[in-house]
């Protein structure tokens, strides 16, 4: 099924490709793909927090308690709500927004997040994340593989994330 963003455009789908640590920033770099099978990255920059945390999704790693995102999931289940997708919505000065799509009891319900938030969330669910057209297009205009290559060069002997 294809899903249309608000302007009834269609919605490109990506997948969590991996998270790499940018030592210079102290943050974390979500790399994500499209699952259409184009080789272009689209990248967001995420606390070393909210990195770990998708980090950890992506491993299927649990913690000895839950996790903020591992409750909220929780909660979810016991309400009887289900994620149905999140979409990277807009940028606005260099930050993304994020719409997460629920559906409880045929309602459906969005909700405003954090770009790392909802992807975080999103891996837990085993939900769709997707990018607006308009966002994907507006995304940085340098070269993003050539950079996450330097960058992945330059972290050769660093501690993985």
């Amino acid at each position: 099924m294809e899903h249309v963003s608000q302007t009834n455009e269609p919605l490109i789908q990506l997948t969590v490709d991996r998270v790499v640590e940018d030592s210079t920033t102290d943050t974390r770099i979500v790399v994500l793909t499209r699952t259409d099978g184009a080789s272009e990255h689209f990248m967001v920059w995420v606390g070393a927090s909210e990195g770990e945390a998708i980090r950890r999704a992506l491993d299927t790693s649990t913690t000895p308690r839950p996790m903020s995102h591992d409750l909220i999931k929780s909660f979810g289940e016991h309400l009887g709500i289900k994620m149905e997708r999140v979409v990277l919505t807009d940028v606005k000065s260099s930050t993304y927004y994020a719409t997460v799509f629920l559906e409880n009891k045929g309602v459906a319900r969005t909700i405003d997040s954090r770009p790392s938030d909802a992807i975080a969330l999103a891996l837990r669910c085993q939900a769709p994340i997707y990018v607006t057209q308009d966002v994907w297009k507006r995304r940085s205009g340098q070269n993003l593989d050539a950079w996450l290559s330097k960058l992945e060069t330059k972290n050769i002997g660093a501690q993985e994330v």
